[in-house]
């Protein structure tokens, strides 16, 4: 699978999950389109979506609901596309968002198999490939990017770090839709930098490829030893997406997460 493939796939599911074409996000100017969720779209990807922004770094492609469709066509003609994802210009779009009821929620870079390829690193522990069978007892906190218990039956295949027979790191993937399969990875505080984690997502990747799939790795900007991970293992920034909600939707999300910390 060549780099020029792998890239194609990942346009293709992108046009699939905002409803938009492929070769939009090689346009020149900002495409903005009626937002359409496909059916082949990413099963993470979830309703109300009032506005979904992705940028493969030529422009800006917007799938957006009709009630913003006007304030989001405004924005995102009114400069150079990488701006619309700063927090200066995020604070005047909210501005005008949240008369409606609406606010940006989710932001996030992603990362594809770089053209020179994933390398061949060395896990200074033993490392064995594992499968959907082997994840049932690995539901666990400290397994949580790894593997995601809400989803269980897309975690198809895994790479763990064991020391003593105990596990310290695990790299899986979700089978988020059909030809793309997303990393994620955990290694125990103890076991960190070491070359655990990038040993184990190169790997992962490179088993993920050898099967006919696209890996690919997510991060928040701002998570540095997530991202260095990416780049150590093979992985270069290739799309960023923006996602808009409802109001409402932010604030569960919040109390979720706030709840979670603070059970009590």
């Amino acid at each position: 699978m060549t780099h020029h493939d792998i890239l194609q796939t990942a346009m293709q599911q992108s046009a699939e999950d905002m409803g938009c074409s492929a070769d939009d996000f090689l346009a020149d100017h900002p495409v903005l389109v009626p937002f359409l969720m496909g059916p082949g779209a990413r099963r993470y990807l979830k309703e109300p979506m009032t506005a979904h922004l992705v940028s493969y770094g030529h422009n800006i492609v917007a799938g957006v609901a009709p009630d913003v469709q006007e304030e989001i066509s405004a924005y995102i003609q009114r400069e150079d596309f990488y701006h619309c994802f700063e927090t200066p210009s995020l604070y005047a779009l909210n501005q005008k968002l949240e008369k409606k009821g609406y606010t940006t929620c989710f932001m996030a870079e992603y990362y594809l198999p770089s053209p020179a390829g994933i390398p061949s690193l060395t896990c200074p522990v033993e490392a064995r490939l594992l499968y959907q069978e082997d994840f049932q007892s690995l539901y666990l906190p400290e397994w949580s990017n790894a593997l995601c218990e809400d989803r269980k039956e897309l975690d198809v295949l895994g790479v763990g770090a064991y020391e003593d027979g105990h596990l310290v790191g695990l790299a899986a993937c979700s089978r988020d839709c059909e030809e793309m399969w997303q990393i994620g990875i955990d290694v125990l505080p103890a076991y960190r930098h070491l070359g655990i984690a990038s040993s184990l997502t190169a790997r992962l990747a490179r088993e993920i490829l050898n099967r006919g799939k696209v890996p690919f790795y997510c991060s928040a900007w701002s998570n540095i030893p997530s991202v260095r991970n990416a780049i150590r293992s093979g992985f270069l920034p290739s799309w960023v997406e923006l996602t808009v909600k409802p109001v409402s939707v932010v604030q569960d999300f919040n109390k979720e997460q706030l709840l979670m910390q603070d059970p009590e």
